[in-house]
């Protein structure tokens, strides 16, 4: 049983039940805990508007929601990360079905979907809150993260790239960031936006790696493409 100190919580800022919230594309509860079939995995890619959008539209994913992990202050509220003096970073958090979808399978939308070369920014986004980041306390999750790490780290080499700066973290709290601010990209009204510089090179096979989804699903997904993700449907992609 998870002690209630490592649950994630409600940002103090968002007036909402976030334990009956349903998610605007995929139905579910964001705050759903994983059941006996599934797992979570928290990443930081930058923005959390586009970041999110890539990982519910992947097939075995059960529900996703964003907010803020890795700071040093509870219950922060977004304009207090944007200081960049609490610490959190933007993290979209991803529930999935582990027969469905396998955790390789969200390693390589992670890598693939930004430039985990940055350090502190991703684009024209500057500041802590934007780092790379897998935060998960399932040290086996853990060890997957670090090797996919180390095999996308070669590749990057082989093309120019300087070194990962992406943080793989076991100890870390999770808060949810605000009502708006989840699943903002599929609401009414929302500014498309996506900070996210993909370097275009793929994730290949790696130790402990047991891709699920085909190369059709990935077809989904032109990194070469400007703000790619914001020019596709809000639609969870179809096997």
């Amino acid at each position: 049983m998870i002690p209630n100190w490592l649950k994630p919580k409600l940002s103090k800022s968002s007036p909402i039940d976030i334990m009956n919230l349903k998610h605007h594309v995929l139905q579910s509860n964001i705050g759903t805990n994983p059941s006996s079939e599934e797992e979570e995995i928290y990443f930081g890619c930058g923005c959390f508007w586009g970041a999110e959008k890539g990982f519910w539209k992947l097939p075995g994913v059960k529900t996703t929601a964003v907010g803020y992990a890795g700071g040093k202050i509870d219950n922060p509220n977004y304009k207090e990360v944007c200081t960049g003096q609490t610490g959190h970073a933007e993290v979209v958090r991803v529930v999935w079905n582990i027969s469905s979808i396998d955790i390789s399978d969200l390693l390589k939308m992670f890598w693939e979907c930004h430039d985990p070369t940055q350090g502190n920014r991703q684009g024209n986004d500057f500041g802590s809150q934007y780092r790379s980041a897998i935060f998960s306390r399932n040290q086996s999750i853990l060890d997957i993260a670090s090797n996919s790490k180390e095999q996308y780290q070669s590749l990057l080499s082989q093309n120019g790239f300087s070194s990962i700066t992406t943080q793989i973290e076991s100890d870390f709290r999770f808060f949810y960031a605000e009502e708006y601010h989840q699943q903002y990209l599929a609401k009414p009204g929302s500014r498309p936006y996506c900070s996210a510089m993909p370097t275009n090179i793929s994730l290949s096979n790696f130790n402990g790696a047991n891709y699920k989804l085909g190369p059709k699903i990935w077809e989904n997904f032109n990194w070469k493409e400007t703000h790619c993700v914001l020019r596709s449907s809000n639609s969870p992609i179809t096997n």
